[in-house]
């Protein structure tokens, strides 16, 4: 069991409760796909019968792995380490346990006020669109107690419940692997944020490539929200023999473009944009044509942020080498 400290007072967030739109306690987002990083940001919008809350504690369920709770002013935060049911994989180390509940102590949220209470982990091992619940409660002094743990049966509306847990749509948007890319034929799929330490990747997009072609082309958008400079290492992707980081110049009125291999910087406070023409991603010995509606996965390592898993949607058709293009 790990406890960690913040002596600030009280909270941080808070917003008037009246006209607030939901009575239950609920996550924020209650949708995301699988094999991703998942900010879970559950709301709190009341107390116990007119009580302060005191502690929130949340069971985090199997397949919500490697859970990191961000801390808040006037709180303790103390984490719950378990066994995992099954085995996970970190980056190339197998991994059986890790927390199971977090819990924010000493606090004091009164009954009036909202707040938010966050939890970053990764959504792993579902082979189909699965509802996890994390069961919460509330404590509020010695007495107050909220228990939100009902989870409804199958074709039950969750708001028949009186207490129903906060729960998360789990996807399978990124799909069939079997493919050779991420997406499943006919099946459109779109590339939502995703958030690796201080860093925010968005907007991805690959070209849909011609019959036989082995080479394709594609980026993404990443924005270093953070005060530290990182750097874009190697993207590795299932779907191509290796995928090469690339930057297109013109040199004499002719485009020429030349593989990173120091990587791509990615300044504090500031925005990269990955896409054809400039700096870009580059699918070398591709397995199998990319085609429109389809998705592409892909491993973004970060010198800082570590690895991240992201799924760059295909889109239409066009060229990437044209003439007048050379490498260098």
């Amino acid at each position: 069991m790990t406890k960690i400290r913040f002596a600030s007072l009280t909270t941080g967030l808070t917003l008037a409760a009246a006209g607030f739109a939901h009575a239950h306690a609920t996550f924020e987002v209650d949708k995301a796909p699988a094999e991703k990083t998942f900010k879970a940001v559950l709301q709190v919008p009341h107390g116990c019968d007119g009580k302060a809350t005191t502690e929130v504690q949340v069971k985090l369920p199997e397949g919500f792995v490697f859970a990191k709770p961000q801390p808040k002013p006037g709180w303790e935060v103390e984490i719950v380490e378990g066994g995992y049911q099954k085995t996970d994989d970190d980056h190339g180390t197998k991994v059986s346990s890790g927390p199971i509940e977090i819990r924010w102590k000493g606090g004091n949220l009164p009954d009036e006020y909202y707040d938010t209470f966050v939890i970053r982990g990764k959504l792993s091992g579902f082979d189909q669109e699965t509802v996890l619940a994390f069961p919460t409660t509330q404590l509020c002094g010695a007495d107050g107690k909220v228990v939100w743990n009902e989870v409804p049966a199958k074709g039950q509306d969750a708001h028949s419940l009186k207490n129903p847990a906060p729960t998360v749509t789990v996807t399978l948007a990124g799909g069939d692997e079997h493919a050779g890319h991420g997406g499943k034929q006919g099946q459109e799929v779109t590339a939502g944020p995703v958030e690796a330490g201080d860093l925010q990747i968005s907007g991805g997009a690959v070209k849909a490539m011609l019959p036989g072609a082995k080479v394709g082309g594609g980026g993404f958008v990443v924005k270093n929200n953070g005060d530290t400079d990182d750097r874009l290492l190697a993207v590795e992707s299932p779907a191509a023999g290796r995928v090469e980081l690339h930057e297109m110049t013109m040199e004499n009125d002719v485009m020429k473009m030349r593989k990173l291999d120091d990587g791509i910087a990615i300044p504090a406070g500031e925005t990269v944009e990955l896409k054809s023409g400039g700096l870009h991603l580059m699918f070398m010995e591709v397995k199998k044509p990319f085609a429109e509606g389809d998705g592409v996965p892909v491993t973004l390592s970060f010198e800082k942020a570590g690895k991240v898993d992201y799924v760059l949607p295909v889109g239409a058709a066009s060229g990437h080498n044209t003439p007048g293009h050379e490498h260098k």
